[in-house]
């Protein structure tokens, strides 16, 4: 019964673990970004702040309700009253001895405020558009730059493994020389010692790799249960000397969304200063009014005009906000300007450098020659012509120059993508 039983739990965890194995999703890092494009919720939310620009420019082309007000109405009549005079009834017996006054008015806004107004939301909807740019711009390098990492996590966690396969096949072997007395128990547990410390940058990767995976499907909106496979392009890299440096500093002036926002800002503050200065002219507020009995005449029909008297305030302190805006938002235009140009000029070093690193690597061809010595490594030391110190000193080298020859690939396409984000556009 106890058997049947443990049988019987075995096949219902079996289960289990196949339902929740992880769905792998293989994607090319164009698929990736399109799936950033479509499916991201900041962009989403951003994207908003536009259509919320569009429905402030319809309010500004909004005129003033009209104000409609009843008032003097009595809401009864005593005997004195009626006998001084009867209020006749306007229809049927509505308002019989009812007195009661009638205003319609209506708000004028002078000196073209409304058209300034409007002019001021729609440099509001271009910095809406230039922020919501900025933002693309932003989560684009992030996700391209996790890309890369996820790829280097992904080749790099390969060589781990194959590395690690490779102790294992030469412990297996050397416990049964060990078991046979042909070799000391100290060199199997000097292979051992390599494997432990393996496993332990094994797990350190994986949990990289964990946290790469958690950022990516953040950013592509891809549910926690899946696993992305990310497919290494084959597109080959800009050579940095076909870059004019000069060229791209000019282009960034045109192409980045945060040099654009600036100078909108300064058209922002001018369409501003011209619609607060518009404020001390008085609107002017007319007025048509309707007394049924209490004037002089009998249902009086009259016409009315008011407005404020600018004596005291003239909107002096909105104007000199405005003008202080205005001086403010040009000083950090030419600070945005030259912080860019520095960014460009250290992100095209840094470029120009790794990638002649990374092309004298490849000229050299070093990646195949150490996977070939791994294996003549490992015949060696099977073979007893080479010592155990000399195999580990070998399979530490192997590591740090494939872990070298990974991150200088990395490297080089980020900063690439470094590059193509300070310029503020693709770079071909």
């Amino acid at each position: 019964m106890g058997k049947y039983f443990f049988l019987l739990v075995s096949i219902f965890l079996a289960n289990i673990i196949s339902a929740q194995k992880a769905e792998i999703i293989y994607l090319t890092q164009e698929q990736a970004e399109a799936l950033f494009l479509k499916q991201n919720l900041q962009l989403l939310a951003e994207k908003m702040n536009i259509e919320a620009a569009d429905a402030a420019i319809v309010q500004a082309k909004l005129w003033e309700n009209p104000t409609f007000s009843i008032g003097e109405v009595n809401l009864w009549s005593t005997h004195t009253q009626r006998e001084q005079g009867q209020i006749p009834a306007l229809f049927g017996n509505f308002a019989k001895n009812t007195e009661f006054t009638i205003e319609l008015t209506q708000l004028v806004q002078t000196a073209r405020k409304r058209g300034k107004l409007i002019n001021r939301e729609k440099i509001s909807k271009e910095i809406a558009i230039q922020e919501f740019e900025e933002t693309l711009r932003g989560l684009k390098l992030e996700v391209r730059e996790s890309l890369q990492e996820l790829i280097y996590l992904q080749s790099y966690q390969h060589i781990l493994n194959r590395q690690h396969e490779a102790l294992q096949k030469l412990i297996i072997a050397y416990k049964n020389q060990v078991a046979q007395g042909n070799i000391a128990k100290k060199e199997l547990i000097r292979l051992q010692s390599s494997q432990l410390e393996m496993n332990g940058e094994i797990y350190e990767v994986k949990s990289n790799y964990n946290e790469q995976q958690k950022i990516l499907k953040s950013l592509l909106h891809i549910p926690p249960g899946s696993i992305i496979e990310i497919k290494e392009t084959t597109e080959k890299i800009k050579n940095p000397d076909d870059i004019l440096l000069s060229n791209i500093l000019e282009q960034a002036q045109n192409n980045r969304p945060d040099l654009q926002r600036a100078n909108l800002q300064i058209k922002y503050f001018d369409k501003n200063l011209k619609y607060e200065k518009a404020q001390k002219v008085p609107d002017l507020t007319f007025a048509l009014n309707y007394d049924r009995v209490s004037g002089p005449w009998k249902d009086f029909i009259g016409l009315g005009i008011s407005f404020d008297l600018p004596f005291f305030n003239r909107n002096q302190g909105n104007i000199k906000i405005a003008q202080i805006n205005k001086e403010q938002s040009q000083y950090w235009a030419t600070q945005q300007l030259n912080l860019a140009q520095q960014e460009i000029t250290e992100a095209y070093n840094n470029y120009h450098m790794t990638y002649f690193l990374f092309k004298e690597m490849q000229d050299e061809n070093i990646s195949e020659d150490l996977d070939y010595m791994l294996d003549a490594y490992m015949r060696n030391l099977m073979n007893r012509n080479i010592t155990m110190l000399e195999f580990i000193d070998f399979m530490e080298a192997y590591k740090n120059n494939k872990q070298t020859l990974l991150s200088t690939r990395r490297n080089l396409f980020t900063q690439f993508e470094e590059l193509q984000y300070t310029v503020g556009k693709e770079i071909k």
